[in-house]
């Protein structure tokens, strides 16, 4: 033992009551359930190192498992502080690859075969076999799908069935689909001689289940497991669990069945829940006092959880009071992310480092007003866990491809239109994906883009597709700002395991948090965890926003997430401390000269009426002028939108207008295209009614 190291005694007296009452339990089966902030590393290293003091543990007869190689290193630094070196604290997969790569010629004979970096280039020989054509996103979430099924142990024949009661589904593809291409990854995997990550849990697995001798020595070899983030295990690491433990009992879980975000990887809150079922005679200790943040981010933290039933514990603050949790709404996103970027200026200049702040966030595409927002202020900043906007490979392709455009073709009279029949090409619709995944990711930020170009169009009628290239450049440019000691912008889910002095929960709307997609009790209940994750992030000043709208101009209907409901103040005013409504620019009001209704898009309010309001234009007539578009378009070589688009045709066809002054007053068509158009397309639509 190293000589500066801690005695017993020392160890047990640098730990709350509750610490050290985890710290004597060294035998049985025990749960900890541990609340954010409550020092459950401290916890369990010092029950390891406790028990190698008082000699009830042999250091190297403990294995310690957990999810990421950062907290296993952090692990392992605390405990050779604490005199326990020699214990083996490493991943689930870091632990699983050593033992079959040592056991493994032993039992089945030759070498393991060869990890692969990535699934992707084998799923996508797998996909070509299947006559399956996708993109990155379609094959990230064919990835996804496979990596549940492994850890799950759904097999692909059971795919179809066991997906379908599972809720799991790909836009692009169904479920039978998915069956076919996980069977031929698998040979394919074969043929080449490779495993994948879930595998490594498997073959150890197997190895241990097939050959007993191989399973007794390493039982031999730990007689004492602890696992951290129990909440985080998936059906093949528990499955795996037991087999390091072969009935026996002298285990130590650690988790926060609160913090359970991950069930889209097989994650369960339920393995907290039952672990004294399967374990008789277990005992369950708390960890409650919560040494990261101050009584008002604990009192909205827990206050969460308030309405539903709780299956962790109730936190108690040990920080001196701070400021109150903050609650604001905004008009639009834009107004939102300005409001939270004068926030963190105001911040800074207070004291508190740019490196202690942190924006989180749902989706990764709400990233780009915030990334703007900051580097408008000159304020560096890092995006964790993914790439910034304009790095990401969709909205570099989708740049490239209006840029050409704009260069190529005659302005359109619609920006918005302009841009989304451009953005069509690349599989962008106007609806959104219905699951979650790589896809939909690749949806939000193509739609974040036409979101930029509705605030344009909403903010200049004249902008056009020049226009907003030249925009999506600048702010492009503008992110390249450095990111040494920068603000994080995060997702929730890369943001556990992080904290900050001060933290912006930001879009905290219905639709988002809930994310729309969350359509069973129990896919909200995890938002609502998700939600609590971010709350809890924060040490001292704690924001929480949301925006009624998208875009400046745009229709507020969205209000503040249900998880808000008794912690915003009734009156909130939908303003920071200090600072001003935005003025919202006036439009005029269109109405259906159908029904009367107001018109809120722009493809209704070109035609003038609801969309879903009967047509009165003459097909005839409609057909004669979409055959004219075709042959214009071909004989220019441009895309038909080019000359008209579709709602601009239908205008007028149900206009039929008789003279030019008519024609202009269409919306689509300004006096470039009365200029080149106007005749053939008077001629076409004959005398007006």
């Amino acid at each position: 033992m190293n000589p500066a190291a801690p005695t017993a005694d020392e160890l047990l007296a640098a730990l709350d009551p509750e610490q050290r009452e985890v710290a004597v339990a060294l035998r049985g089966p025990v749960c900890v359930v541990a609340g954010a902030g409550t020092g459950k590393t401290r916890a369990i290293t010092h029950r390891i190192a406790y028990g190698v003091a008082s000699g009830v543990y042999n250091p190297t007869e403990v294995l310690a498992v957990t999810f990421t190689a950062r907290a296993a290193g952090e692990m392992r630094g605390r405990l050779r502080a604490l005199g326990a070196d020699g214990v083996q604290a490493r991943t689930f997969h870091a632990a699983a690859l050593r033992q079959a790569r040592y056991f493994w010629p032993q039992v089945f004979g030759g070498e393991l075969p060869e990890l692969t970096a990535s699934k992707l280039s084998l799923l996508a020989e797998a996909a070509r076999r299947c006559r399956v054509r996708g993109d990155g996103a379609l094959l990230r979430d064919l990835a996804s799908e496979v990596e549940w099924s492994k850890v799950s142990n759904v097999r692909p024949d059971d795919y179809v069935r066991v997906a379908r009661s599972a809720g799991r589904s790909i836009d692009a593809v169904d479920a039978a689909t998915i069956a076919h291409v996980f069977a031929s990854y698998e040979e394919v995997k074969r043929e080449r001689g490779r495993m994948d990550m879930e595998d490594v849990l498997l073959c150890c697995a197997a190895i241990l289940e097939q050959d007993e001798r191989v399973a007794a020595t390493v039982r031999r070899q730990y007689k004492w497991l602890v696992v951290d983030e129990y909440q985080d295990v998936n059906p093949l690491q528990a499955a795996l669990l037991d087999q390091w433990l072969g009935g026996r009992d002298d285990l130590c879980v650690v988790g926060d069945p609160l913090q359970t975000i991950y069930s889209f990887a097989g994650a369960s809150p339920s393995h907290l829940r039952d672990f004294p079922k399967r374990f008789p005679g277990a005992q369950r200790l708390e960890l409650v006092r919560n040494y990261r943040s101050t009584p008002q981010v604990v009192a909205a933290a827990n206050h969460v959880f308030s309405r539903t039933r709780r299956e962790g514990v109730v936190l108690q603050s040990q920080q001196e009071a701070g400021p109150e949790v903050a609650y604001a709404g905004f008009a639009d996103e834009v107004a939102e992310a300005e409001a939270t970027a004068a926030e963190i200026l105001r911040l800074r200049d207070s004291g508190v480092p740019l490196s202690q702040m942190a924006v989180l966030f749902r989706i990764n595409a709400q990233s780009e007003a915030y990334e703007e927002a900051l580097a408008a202020r000159h304020l560096p900043y890092v995006v964790r866990g993914v790439e910034r906007f304009f790095e990401r490979a969709e909205v570099r392709q989708a740049v490239t491809l209006l840029r050409g455009q704009a260069r190529a073709g005659e302005p359109g009279d619609d920006l918005v239109e302009e841009t989304t029949a451009v953005l069509s090409s690349m599989g962008w619709t106007s609806t959104a994906p219905a699951a979650a995944g790589a896809q939909r990711d690749r949806w939000e930020s193509l739609h974040a883009i036409v979101s930029m170009a509705t605030e344009m169009r909403d903010a200049d009628a004249t902008a056009d597709l020049a226009a907003l290239v030249a925009d999506l450049e600048r702010r492009a440019q503008q992110s390249h700002a450095p990111v040494a000691d920068g603000v994080t912008l995060a997702t929730l889910h890369t943001a556990k395991g992080l904290e900050w002095d001060a933290v912006f929960c930001v879009g905290m709307h219905e639709g988002t948090v809930p994310i729309v997609y969350a359509t069973t009790p129990e896919a909200v209940e995890e938002e609502r965890r998700l939600f609590y994750v971010g709350i809890t992030r924060a040490r001292r000043h704690l924001r929480v926003s949301w925006a009624a709208a998208r875009t400046p101009g745009g229709r507020g209907k969205r209000g503040p997430s249900r998880f808000l409901d008794g912690l915003r103040p009734a009156d909130a005013d939908g303003t920071f401390a200090g600072q001003r409504p935005k003025k919202r620019r006036e439009r005029s009001v269109a109405h259906c000269r159908v029904c009367d209704a107001v018109l809120s898009s722009g493809a209704e309010r070109k035609i003038g009426r609801c969309l879903d309001c009967p047509s009165s234009y003459d097909e005839t007539v409609f057909e004669s002028l979409r055959t004219w578009r075709t042959e214009q378009a071909t004989e220019q070589k441009v895309p038909a939108y080019v000359v008209f688009t579709d709602a601009t045709l239908t205008a007028i066809a149900e206009a039929r207008p008789a003279d030019d002054l008519a024609l202009l007053k269409i919306p689509g068509v300004g006096k470039t295209k009365l200029e080149r158009y106007g005749e053939a397309v008077l001629a076409l639509c004959g005398p007006g009614e």
